[in-house]
């Protein structure tokens, strides 16, 4: 019952802090010509500010619309959840970052690189299965940047969706982890191979401590 009023909320609480933002670049435009040197670094620090308010929104924006859809609460409650489920994983939370935009960056460059290199052999005429139906071109650099900034950005979009599923099911698999311990009373929902991953190194205190006792 609060999806359709929480994601207005989140997209204009984001909207406020962004005018904001570009009344500050405004204004920073304006005083150029100004040297009042306390006017511009107060300026900059506010600039700042809210360069990292934006990014902090766009991050509670992200984590709180996903406990929206698993909880349906309203828009503070599920942000205020999110951030703290995020802070009691931290740690978890930095490496699953850093490794998925490593491996998200690979695959933007794979797919980017492959579409630039057939583009190429494309309108050069390289590839005699399609030489008759390829173009005659005197410059064909410009097509051949316009279909590698495309698929980078079909890229990026279909990767986004997959960055959202990622973190969709991280956080399930954290807020399962709080919930239950993984005994017969109270088990895991999440999947073998999950708990085996992510779990490995959580399990074999308790494999020990079973073992001892």
């Amino acid at each position: 019952r609060y999806h359709t009023g929480s994601l207005a909320f989140g997209s204009l609480v984001l909207a406020v802090v962004q005018v904001i933002r570009v009344t500050l670049e405004y204004l920073d435009h304006r005083l150029k010509a100004a040297e009042n040197k306390f006017a511009k670094f107060l300026l900059s620090c506010l600039k700042c500010c809210f360069w990292c308010l934006e990014k902090f929104i766009k991050f509670l924006n992200r984590n709180a619309y996903i406990m929206i859809a698993i909880y349906g609460t309203n828009f503070c409650t599920s942000a205020r959840n999110a951030f703290f489920l995020l802070m009691r994983n931290i740690i978890r939370v930095a490496v699953l970052d850093k490794v998925t935009d490593f491996l998200f960056f690979l695959g933007k460059l794979l797919i980017v690189g492959s579409v630039g290199i057939l583009a190429f052999f494309f309108f050069t005429h390289r590839i005699k299965l399609v030489q008759d139906t390829a173009p005659s071109l005197n410059y064909y650099w410009v097509p051949i940047l316009t279909v590698i900034v495309g698929s980078y950005l079909i890229a990026h979009g279909f990767f986004s969706v997959y960055g959202m599923c990622v973190d969709t099911l991280f956080l399930c698999f954290c807020e399962d982890l709080e919930r239950n311990d993984g005994s017969p009373e109270r088990p895991y929902y999440m999947s073998p191979e999950l708990s085996e991953i992510l779990l490995k190194g959580h399990l074999e205190p308790s494999k020990s401590a079973d073992s001892q006792g």
